[in-house]
């Protein structure tokens, strides 16, 4: 269960101000990742608006569940025609909300609707991304946008002006040993007990735009074959993002949304087409497998992959189920294989919510500061167990 982790304590200009500022969620990871500031910006004093598009049903149920008040835009559509025009439904939404609200800046992950807004209005838009293969997304963003924010194994190079390379990923924002801590009482929910293996495998819509020519799984036989291999050695629970039928529906996971991360945390191993899903549980020490034909097309995976070894990544089905096989029955030893990998990247990374929040409340001196001396800066925000 996340836990709430007070601000590493800088001086800011802004603390106190009741600087207004917009987040834009478009996907249940974002609400993750902008909890923290979000909480931490109220309790400063700053004033906060939150917009959401759904999807999955998860976004508005896990902002409650937060209690994180929020508006509502379009979700995205499926095809690139009916994506233009919930574009320009969406600014027109947006546009309207940032009027009444006024804010002082935007904040989102990449997201073409706030940079376009906030240039309207006259008003800064800062983005973080991970996703270098958001091509459009990017191309309609980068022009409007005065801060851009990515880990430093990014693959792309945005205007030097714009960009801020950080030394973390958008998980630990959330994962950081800071902010999370599992709770146990995950396994009551699920029905296992403490040294029962359960695998949680996740099954992507691949429908966004830079999905287009990509796979994963490519059919219910091949996501059936690889349960019912998996079950020969733990219990199966899957989370979708697509319509399950038959055998694959009784298995689908059941329980309290929020609760996901416990769950990651204690499987014995994570299967499926799912990036975030895989980044996460590799990032918590669970044997991470994705199955995909864009993992090497971001940086964060090749890290993930290549650098700590925290998931492994195939773009076909057959050797999958080897490995399967290899990572259960080597148990708690692969569990704690992949601790120590976990651990190992970690250290080497920085608190991102405390730099984030830092970065928002120093705005626009933090950019200036990044790029006059950005060791230093970052100096402040590492270290797993002070703070």
């Amino acid at each position: 269960m996340a836990i709430e982790q007070s601000t590493l304590e800088i001086q800011t200009e802004m603390e106190g101000s009741n600087t207004k500022i917009i987040f834009e969620i478009g996907h249940p990871a974002q609400v993750h990742l902008f909890k923290y500031i979000i909480w931490d910006l109220a309790k400063k004093g700053h004033h906060t608006k939150v917009v959401a598009r759904e999807r999955e049903r998860v976004v508005s149920p896990l902002l409650d569940i937060y209690g994180i008040e929020h508006e509502f835009m379009k979700p995205n559509a499926r095809g690139m025609i009916g994506k233009s025009i919930t574009l320009i439904r969406n600014d027109m939404t947006l546009l309207r909300i940032a009027r009444k609200f006024e804010p002082d800046i935007f904040l989102s992950v990449g997201s073409p609707y706030s940079a376009g807004i906030s240039s309207i209005l006259g008003k800064p838009h800062i983005s973080l991304t991970d996703t270098e293969d958001a091509r459009i997304q990017l191309k309609l963003m980068v022009p409007f946008t005065e801060s851009i924010l990515t880990p430093d194994c990014f693959l792309k190079a945005f205007p030097e002006k714009k960009h801020i390379r950080y030394p973390g990923y958008h998980e630990l924002a959330y994962l950081h040993p800071k902010r999370f801590r599992p709770d146990p009482s995950i396994l009551e929910y699920l029905g296992v007990n403490k040294d029962e293996k359960y695998v949680i495998m996740r099954f992507s819509a691949w429908d966004a735009s830079h999905d287009i020519g990509q796979h994963g799984f490519r059919s219910y036989e091949e996501r059936l074959s690889l349960v019912l291999e998996i079950e020969k050695y733990a219990k199966v629970f899957i989370s979708s993002e697509i319509p399950l039928k038959g055998e694959l529906e009784r298995r689908r996971i059941n329980i309290p949304i929020h609760r996901i991360h416990d769950a990651l945390y204690y499987a014995s191993l994570y299967v499926g087409d799912g990036h975030k899903m895989a980044a996460e549980s590799g990032i918590l020490g669970t044997p991470s497998i994705i199955i995909s034909t864009r993992w090497n097309r971001t940086g964060n995976f090749r890290d993930f992959v290549k650098k700590y070894g925290i998931v492994k990544a195939f773009e076909d089905i057959e050797p999958v189920h080897r490995t399967i096989t290899s990572l259960l029955e080597g148990g708690e030893s692969a569990k704690r294989m992949w601790k120590r990998r976990a651990d190992k990247m970690i250290r080497g990374k920085i608190d991102v919510t405390a730099f984030l929040i830092y970065f928002i409340e120093n705005y626009p001196q933090s950019h200036k500061i990044y790029m006059e001396e950005k060791d230093a800066l970052f100096a402040n925000f590492k270290g797993v167990n002070n703070g």
